[in-house]
């Protein structure tokens, strides 16, 4: 493409002119906004490993207790975005949250769709809008936008959870707050549930009105369809499963979309270039993670972030165990809005 006119090529008067009238010209700027053929993001590949981050998270229980955190948070910054903004991606917050034993998160209601990957630890769960979700490790634990929920620990050892909020895009849209709540009283648990695979209500007399009719999404269950697959579809080319709404077969929340992935003994995995970034974290196993100028080398709990269009390949690194990947991305807002897409990947 041609080079376009810069902004000193034009008189400093004209300039100053714009300014006033809070005019700004685009052509200087075009290719910033509209780069060719790919975007040019600012998140960048980067990884966490929960064996350094542990240590700090305890650390902050020490020194922080729950009543003067309310959430107690260590947040998962992408350099590529600085951080002081607190994103992993454009879309995408993640957090790392410590509960101890004794400790009770309040009840709140925020605009940003959250859900809960356990990390570690037993005898805790979550309250949403009165019902009672265990947390044990691998559970995906759904609390959307406007919902209240609170975090109770009945057990005496650490539990830690991964959060992933669409924060930063309801941040952008000014459209982010929270409201406090009182102590909820529990109706029913996320164990008695109406669904069951291939099973969901139907309404005869009256039509739903859930959009969420599933909170909590053991990872047993999950775990077992992984498994079932890869004995029955030895010829699949990958193992992976999608957490829906059982309801309408949509993705379990509107913005983010989240999926498990298993890797075979010695299995490696070439991932199509996508157009929404992508959060990695092993929730069994070891695998490598290899994106642009960077192989990540992923253990049990261990988290990592690659951008749009970012070439990625797994490589079980068990040569006898599977290893189960927990993915986060950004294609369900990017389908509703038109904008995903997928690209061979050559590697």
């Amino acid at each position: 493409m041609d080079q376009l006119a810069k902004l000193e090529d034009l008189p400093q008067e004209y300039r100053d002119n714009l300014e006033k009238l809070n005019l700004v010209p685009l052509w200087p700027s075009l290719r910033d906004v509209l780069p060719p053929e790919i975007p040019q993001p600012k998140t960048k590949p980067v990884f966490w490993s929960y064996e350094a981050l542990r240590p700090l998270l305890l650390q902050a229980g020490e020194l922080t207790p729950i009543e003067k955190a309310e959430r107690r948070v260590l947040v998962l910054a992408n350099p590529g975005h600085g951080l002081e903004n607190m994103r992993a991606s454009s879309v995408m917050y993640l957090g790392m949250q410590l509960l101890l034993p004794g400790e009770w998160a309040p009840s709140h209601r925020h605009t940003p769709n959250a859900v809960r990957m356990i990390v570690e630890g037993n005898d805790a769960y979550t309250t949403v809008d009165g019902q009672k979700c265990p947390m044990e490790r691998g559970d995906l634990i759904l609390t959307p936008t406007g919902m209240w929920h609170e975090h109770t620990h009945e057990g005496t050892d650490p539990v830690v959870w991964l959060d992933v909020l669409d924060l930063p895009l309801v941040y952008f849209m000014e459209a982010s707050y929270v409201q406090p709540g009182e102590h909820q009283n529990i109706k029913g648990s996320s164990d008695e549930t109406d669904y069951g695979p291939g099973i969901v209500p139907t309404p005869v007399f009256e039509r739903r009105n859930s959009h969420y009719p599933m909170l909590r999404y053991a990872w047993k269950d999950a775990r077992k369809a992984l498994e079932s697959m890869a004995k029955n579809q030895p010829e699949a080319k990958s193992i992976q499963i999608t957490y829906v709404n059982p309801e309408n077969g949509d993705d379990c929340q509107k913005i983010i979309g989240y999926s498990a992935l298993m890797l075979r003994p010695n299995e490696t995995l070439t991932l199509p270039l996508r157009s929404s970034a992508m959060v990695f974290h092993i929730i069994e196993g070891h695998a490598q993670v290899q994106t642009t100028n960077n192989n990540f080398d992923m253990k049990q709990s261990d988290i990592s972030c690659v951008p749009c269009f970012a070439p990625v390949t797994f490589v079980n690194k068990n040569a006898d165990q599977p290893t189960f990947i927990f993915i986060a991305d950004e294609s369900p807002v990017q389908k509703k809005l038109g904008l995903y897409s997928e690209r061979p990947n050559n590697q």
